[in-house]
């Protein structure tokens, strides 16, 4: 965030934001806040103040400025202490509120070649990340998965020795030649025998050891089957929701493990597509008597689709799962933000997770390589006059989430100010019933905890600050109703302190 100090009465702490007093020197707990702001969105460090009882700041002052800068970029330079310095000289900066000094610290999102970002010369107990409540410790996978995003050879080009190219599913393969050969007729490889053809789209690669041809980690994940994928990648699942109907459970599902087709990508995403697709009150277009069905709308949620797959990180949990109910798309998928949501928002940049699997879409004319797949997504989402899409990127397990709704803005919006006017009579009347009853007060733990139970029966076990997102309560008011609901045997909790989850009985 950008530190204002004409905005200074406004700030509290958040999620990119941190106060420390720093009255006897650098506070042990900066590194840790440095560690995970990195590790994270970036952020800003502010020392010489403490955060009172109603979340406001006051200062404290700081005794000597000059040497706790000196003391900071000592420390910092230290890669014995913070493995690395992403700061520059404009980093940092003194102000004076209220008479008293204090020091800002700009602390900005590490490049994925530097990250973990880690301190104490310890990888693995050094690495933190920022969630809703402060800084965690971030576990083995957790810094496991920011090691891999660290080379440019992504981690679907490995060659699997233990493979042979006999492990692919032929069918697969033949369905992907003759999409490939619909999108480039008379491609210079069109001729060429299966095998040579899996080396050039990158599908499949020859050994150092042996010599011999084997499938790439991106052939597998495209042209295996679902057991076979599962040896490379225990975590590996793919998952369709459709709820149509608020009545069924599942109007329709398709699971990558249920044994009746191959459970791969290629198949999962074209499945998938004449699934989401099918519903589109989108019009058509005509082309002098010709009727076009391919609308950007069709279009953007190919993008979608294939981005969701090919930033996956498949050796994190849970899996890729898409939800699609009467107004609304989700998209989620294993994995943090490669450049950041910021960057991805605004495009520009392309670096996914997985290289080889991007060019094998790209080659039947899926997916985008220059960076612009969201904004354009964006783009035609405004176009079609629909709410804006909703990005977001969660930690621990890591994993983006991208909501795509088709409801139409005009439909939440009567007018600026008669909505308003509602709004504020809505607000009065539930003041005035909260303040003359305590009823009111029960009815909306009641509901509060039907949401929690609704949520745990979609997504299964859950952490509270997930659940609390999701309804929109604080953390520790989720808590409470969780704890309330564990007592009278609806819930069960498993795990300790930040790792614990919630789940139905």
């Amino acid at each position: 965030m950008e530190f204002d100090i004409g905005c200074f009465e406004k700030y509290r702490e958040n999620n990119r934001l941190e106060v420390k007093k720093a009255k006897g020197g650098l506070p042990v707990s900066l590194w840790e806040t440095y560690s995970s702001m990195s590790n994270c969105h970036g952020g800003t460090i502010i020392l010489g103040i403490i955060e009172k009882d109603d979340g406001s700041f006051a200062t404290t002052g700081l005794k000597d400025v000059e040497k706790l800068k000196k003391d900071f970029w000592n420390t910092i330079n230290n890669n014995r202490k913070v493995s690395a310095n992403l700061l520059t000289d404009t980093d940092i900066e003194s102000y004076e509120v209220n008479n008293d000094v204090i020091l800002v610290i700009r602390v900005p999102r590490a490049p994925r070649e530097f990250k973990p970002v880690y301190i104490n010369d310890d990888l693995f107990g050094g690495t933190f990340r920022r969630n809703g409540e402060g800084d965690y410790h971030c576990t083995k996978s957790e810094v496991r998965a920011m090691l891999r995003d660290q080379t440019e050879e992504t981690s679907d080009m490995k060659v699997l020795e233990d493979f042979d190219i006999c492990d692919l599913d032929m069918e697969t393969i033949r369905a992907y030649r003759n999409r490939h050969s619909a999108y480039r007729s008379e491609h210079v490889w069109e001729s060429l025998p299966d095998e040579e053809y899996l080396e050039r789209i990158g599908a499949a690669k020859k050994a150092k050891s042996d010599k011999k041809l084997h499938p790439t980690a991106a052939g597998l994940l495209m042209f295996g089957e679902e057991y076979r994928i599962l040896y490379e990648y225990p975590e590996y699942f793919l998952d369709y929701r459709e709820i149509l109907d608020p009545a069924i459970r599942w109007t329709d599902r398709l699971q990558s493990s249920s044994g009746d087709w191959s459970g791969n990508l290629f198949d999962f995403f074209f499945r998938v597509y004449s699934k989401i697709v099918k519903d589109l009150k989108v019009p058509f277009k005509l082309e002098g008597i010709t009727r076009i069905d391919d609308t950007p709308v069709h279009k953007a949620l190919r993008e979608a689709l294939a981005n969701c797959l090919v930033n996956t990180d498949f050796f994190v949990a849970r899996g890729i799962v898409i939800k699609k109910d009467a107004d609304r798309i989700i998209m989620e998928n294993p994995g943090y933000i490669r450049t950041g949501r910021e960057q991805m928002l605004k495009g520009g940049i392309s670096d996914p997770r997985n290289k080889a699997l991007m060019k094998m879409f790209n080659m039947i004319g899926i997916g985008e390589r220059a960076g612009s797949g969201v904004p354009d997504i964006y783009s035609v989402w405004e176009n079609q006059g629909w709410e804006k899409p909703v990005v977001e990127e969660q930690y621990n397990p890591d994993r983006t989430i991208l909501s795509l709704s088709f409801t139409k803005k005009e439909a939440e919006k009567i007018s600026g100010k008669k909505q308003a006017e509602k709004t504020s009579r809505k607000n009065k009347q539930k003041k005035q019933a909260e303040k003359t009853s305590s009823h009111g007060k029960a009815a909306k733990t009641g509901e509060n905890k039907r949401l929690i139970l609704k949520f745990l029966a979609a997504e299964g076990s859950s952490k509270a600050v997930d659940i609390a997102a999701h309804i929109g309560l604080s953390p520790a008011r989720t808590r409470v109703l969780l704890t309330e609901l564990a007592d009278a045997g609806k819930v069960c909790a498993e795990g300790n302190g930040r790792l614990r989850r919630y789940g139905l009985l």
